[in-house]
């Protein structure tokens, strides 16, 4: 009887264990390598990654708009200082806050190169 107790117990464990890893172990995630500059590179990938999660919904796959305005040339009329503003503090229908401000920094960077 102590036996199956016993067996019952440890599969129970395991079990949880196999639960925890299935739904909250993510791995080792990669960081960005550094660049003989000094920054990360992958800086435009980067931008293009939080752009295609968080701003083609509303922009248009290819920022040419949608239910927001178009983007694909908006460096031509905004610098990323003001690009960079509007993305965290909001413009007409746009909210603010969408993203972080780093991620900020990093799609007006992006952004303010589209002409």
């Amino acid at each position: 009887m102590k036996k199956i107790w016993l067996t019952s117990g440890v599969s129970v464990v395991l079990a949880g264990c196999f639960v925890f890893l299935l739904f909250f172990y993510k791995g080792q995630q990669p960081s960005p390598s550094p660049s003989p500059d000094g920054g990360t590179q992958g800086t435009s990938a980067g931008a293009e990654e939080i752009v295609n999660n968080s701003c083609i919904s509303c922009h248009g796959e290819n920022l040419q708009g949608g239910a927001g305005p178009a983007i694909n040339k908006v460096g031509a009329k905004y610098d990323k200082s003001e690009i960079e503003d509007i993305i965290n503090n909001g413009k007409n229908g746009m909210p603010a806050g969408v993203i972080s401000n780093e991620e900020a920094a990093i799609v007006a960077e992006w952004l303010s190169k589209k002409k």
